[in-house]
């Protein structure tokens, strides 16, 4: 490891994150260049360097790589120009001709132990389920169903990850919610869900 490598880390760590009118638990981490606003991070989850987010849920045990936006405003296309000049909301711009109200941040929900890849883009608005992995470089535009693949521009199924009926005994489960004890006792099945689906029926 070079001097040159640490000193770069160093610098990159201490750009700091910026979290606003959000929370975050605190088994939960948030790496520096990253922003959170008006959203929520719960328990186990983390995501990697400069992510947005704007109005977004984020569940348990997500894991979101670096350069990830999620949420944000949207423009009016409805209206004659979509410029916020004509919009009631602060904007960077100096100028309004009029000061129309629109409603422009909608509410996105990502569920738990969702996997989301490097440089991902996810539109205001979109839930995207629980168990769900969006492949790294995707636009996500639609909503996304618990345990499904999406990759591409725009992201569509590539398949799902388990057999329906996996599924349907995973979320039924909500494992996400254990306790730490339950988890640790649960946890050595973890990489075998049709055993760890049957033990929750024996016991």
């Amino acid at each position: 490891m070079t001097l040159g490598y640490v000193f770069a880390k160093l610098l990159k760590k201490l750009r700091g994150k910026a979290i606003l009118n959000s929370s975050v638990a605190n088994t939960s981490k948030v790496e520096s260049g990253s922003a959170l606003v008006n959203s929520s991070m719960a328990g186990h989850s983390f995501c990697g360097y400069d992510c947005l987010f704007i109005n977004v849920s984020i569940g348990r045990f997500c894991s979101i790589a670096g350069r990830v936006i999620v949420g944000g405003a949207r423009h009016p296309m409805e209206y004659v120009s979509t410029s916020p000049v004509f919009l009631s909301h602060k904007e960077s711009i100096n100028q309004k001709f009029s000061r129309h109200e629109y409603g422009s941040e909608a509410h996105t929900n990502v569920g738990h132990d969702v996997w989301i890849g490097e440089g991902v883009f996810v539109k205001g608005g979109v839930t995207i389920g629980t168990g769900a992995v969006i492949g790294m470089g995707s636009v996500v535009t639609k909503d996304v169903p618990p345990y499904a693949i999406f990759a591409g521009n725009p992201a569509r199924l590539i398949r799902y990850r388990f057999a329906d009926d996996v599924i349907e005994g995973l979320l039924k489960s909500e494992w996400w919610l254990y306790s730490d004890e339950k988890l640790r006792a649960s946890a050595p099945l973890f990489n075998d869900p049709r055993a760890f689906l049957a033990s929750l029926g024996a016991s």
